[in-house]
């Protein structure tokens, strides 16, 4: 059951992609303002939430505001390593956090990294790399190197943001709502004190947009944390973390509905791969959460 919800969180956040670009805005605006709607539904969530179970512990509040300024930074330098290096390297490059999430759970908290899970790891990398299109990367201008280490960046950001996420979720089992709105927060002041210093913050979006972006905070934010940090617990790290390898694998779906995109035949053999790695590499790994 636990893996369904991070398998619906995955799915929700591989709608965000079209709703950016859906909604035409730049990526310090999406990012700050992802974060700042979803905030109007969590704080009374929140509200209830305390009146029912009780103010969050205090190592939890605090694991929440650090992981919301891990994913702040994600969003921000994710958004600006496509623009450098184009979406196909950018989400094979973020999705580093399969091998940094599990190492860090195995560094912080001891836990088990499971044979079959590092042999897959090649494969999972590979699949996104073909499912992202990256054979047909090289003819776009940008700046390849600042590109990488962006991504890369992302990456990392991403993973401690899931590692975070997961540790507050065990310390305190009865709150779902509290660290997805702490951390949402945080987030939302993170990537738009950067956007400021970056991208620029042009709060004047287009009235045809701001729909878009309200599924994006909504679908891509609330509905989307508050799924995977109700599965993540009850979850080793390296099952966690393959599984939200399907994000890109569903976003190809999701464009083939409704942007009417076609995938290449690479695209879908990188799918195909994924897919079979994540279950190869998770079919014998769930007993070992901690």
């Amino acid at each position: 059951m636990a893996g369904l919800f991070i398998i619906g969180g995955a799915a929700c956040l591989s709608a965000s992609a079209i709703f950016v670009k859906l909604a035409h805005v730049d990526a310090g605006t999406a990012a700050f303002l992802r974060c700042a709607i979803a905030l109007v539904p969590l704080v009374p969530l929140l509200v209830y939430e305390t009146r029912r179970r009780g103010a969050l512990p205090r190592p939890v509040r605090r694991y929440a505001l650090i992981a919301g300024i891990f994913l702040g930074t994600d969003y921000v330098m994710w958004t600006l390593s496509i623009l450098d290096v184009g979406a196909a390297i950018s989400t094979v490059l973020i999705n580093v956090q399969v091998i940094v999430f599990p190492l860090l759970a195995r560094l912080f908290d001891g836990t088990r990294i499971p044979r079959r899970f590092l042999w897959t790891c090649p494969l999972m990398l590979v699949g996104i790399a073909l499912a992202g299109g990256v054979l047909n990367f090289g003819r776009q201008p940008g700046h390849p190197v600042r590109g990488t280490f962006l991504g890369i960046g992302a990456g990392f950001a991403y993973a401690a943001y899931l590692y975070l996420s997961r540790r507050s979720g065990r310390r305190s089992s009865r709150h779902l709502v509290g660290p997805v709105c702490l951390s949402t927060a945080s987030a939302a002041v993170t990537s738009g004190v950067i956007s400021v210093f970056t991208t620029g913050l042009a709060l004047s979006v287009p009235v045809a947009s701001w729909g878009w972006i309200t599924a994006l905070a909504l679908l891509g934010q609330v509905v989307a944390w508050l799924l995977i940090s109700k599965g993540s617990p009850h979850l080793s790290a390296n099952t966690t973390a393959a599984l939200l390898l399907l994000q890109p694998v569903m976003a190809i779906g999701f464009a083939r509905l409704i942007l009417h995109e076609t995938p290449t035949y690479a695209q879908l053999c990188g799918c195909a791969l994924v897919i079979g790695a994540v279950w190869a590499g998770n079919r014998a790994s769930r007993p070992t959460a901690t």
